[in-house]
């Protein structure tokens, strides 16, 4: 890992750190970049910020420097690390659980992001943001907040929207009700379980066949079972 603070305008930085006790430094962060220039333009730019301290950069993801330094941030590029990104970020919060994680990445596609949620990032910036968006993401996750770049975030929610269960169009009271309905009990035991009428329960009932747009109480039960609400 290298980073040199001799450079001038970190020297200019660091001097100016010193000679100033007002300015602090909030979030200490690594940064992980398999190609050097980039590695140390990322470094230069993020250590330009009087919030943010560089304490080193890496072109491979060492799960033993991150386990000594305990950095409160930890900024990748994913595309260095496609094939083997999910077991080395779980290696990185095995070694520092209080780390938290902003991926750069140049692709712009749903499932990347998708798999990112998956391993547990807290950030997730496509490469052609501008710098000052970086610190401002980079910042914020630090703060414990999560920030995903919205031009791709929006079109994934959008597709988990669209792909949601029906189960979660669901009431409490219709889930409960389509659990017994599995577990085979009439719409009168139904309502003495949930203190509901007869009427009410058939009433609720309905509507469940509405929105998941079946017709049977056998279909009801199947459709719980599957999907896990039974």
């Amino acid at each position: 890992m290298t980073f040199d603070p001799t450079h001038p305008t970190l020297s200019a930085l660091i001097w100016e750190t010193e000679m100033n006790p007002t300015i602090t430094r909030h979030c200490r962060l690594i940064v992980v970049e398999s190609q050097s220039i980039v590695g140390k333009a990322l470094c230069h730019l993020l250590a330009s910020d009087r919030e943010l301290e560089v304490i080193c950069d890496a072109r491979t993801l060492d799960e033993g420097s991150i386990a000594v330094h305990q950095p409160d941030l930890l900024l990748i590029d994913m595309d260095d690390f496609a094939a083997e990104f999910d077991d080395l970020i779980a290696q990185a919060r095995i070694a520092s659980p209080g780390t938290r994680i902003v991926v750069l990445t140049s692709h712009a596609q749903q499932q990347s992001m998708q798999r990112c949620l998956a391993c547990g990032v807290d950030g997730y910036l496509v490469k052609d943001v501008s710098p000052g968006e970086l610190i401002r993401a980079c910042k914020a996750v630090a703060r414990g907040e999560t920030y995903f770049d919205a031009r791709v975030a929006g079109g994934l929610l959008r597709r988990l929207k669209s792909e949601r269960p029906a189960e979660d169009e669901l009431s409490l009271r219709e889930s409960e009700i389509i659990r017994l309905i599995a577990g085979g009990l009439s719409n009168k035991e139904i309502g003495d379980r949930l203190c509901l009428s007869e009427k009410t329960v058939k009433n609720h009932i309905s509507r469940i066949f509405s929105k998941l747009q079946i017709t049977a109480r056998t279909q009801a039960a199947i459709y719980a079972i599957r999907n896990g609400i039974a």
